[in-house]
C-alpha cells in the first residue's frame, strides 16, 4: 500500500512536509497491556485456586482488548496522512471509506493551534485551518503542530 500523497502530486509538485496521527492514540492499549500484566503477576501471587482462575481470566479479556485497541491505533495512525506540498495541504484518512481534504495553500487564511497541556509535554494537538470560501477543517491529534503550522504558513 503506498502513500496517498505519492498517488495525486501533480507535475511540478513536492512535498515539503509530511506528519500523521500521534503515538497517544496508543494509551489505551498501554493501560490495558500493564492492567493485563497486573492480573497476571496477581494471579501468581495469590494462593487460593479460585481466585487465581478469576485473576487469569480478566487478564484474558482485558488482553484480548488491549489488543483491539492496539490494532485499531496500529491501523488509524497506517492510514492517516497529513501532508503540505508547495501548493496545498492535503488530509486522509481511512482505509476502505476514504475521507479527504485538499486546501491550496494561496487559499489558506489562518491556522490555528490547539493544544492540552499534555499536548504541549508530548507534542501533539489539533489544527485548524480556515479557508478563504473554503470553509474550516480540524485535524484531530496530529504529531509536531506547531511544525505543521510552519510547514503551511512559512511561504
Amino acid at each position: 500500500m503506498g502513500r496517498y500523497i505519492d498517488e495525486i502530486l501533480q507535475p511540478g509538485e513536492k512535498v515539503l512536509y509530511s506528519t500523521n496521527a500521534h503515538w497517544v492514540f496508543y494509551l489505551p492499549a498501554i493501560a490495558a497491556w500493564l492492567v493485563a500484566a497486573g492480573l497476571l503477576v496477581l494471579s501468581r501471587l495469590t494462593t487460593a485456586d479460585s481466585l487465581v482462575l478469576l485473576c487469569l481470566a480478566a487478564a484474558a479479556v482485558v488482553a484480548i482488548a488491549a489488543l483491539y485497541w492496539t490494532v485499531k491505533a496500529w491501523f488509524h495512525r497506517l492510514t492517516t496522512e497529513t501532508d503540505v506540498t508547495n501548493r496545498r495541504v492535503v488530509h486522509k484518512t481511512g482505509f476502505i471509506t476514504r475521507k479527504t481534504f485538499e486546501m491550496a495553500l494561496d487559499k489558506i487564511e489562518s491556522v490555528d493551534v490547539d493544544q492540552s497541556i499534555s499536548g504541549r509535554i508530548l507534542d501533539y494537538g489539533d489544527v485548524t485551518i480556515l479557508g478563504v470560501g473554503e470553509g474550516r477543517q480540524t485535524i484531530q491529534t496530529i504529531a509536531s503542530p506547531l511544525a505543521f503550522r510552519n510547514a503551511i504558513t512559512a511561504r
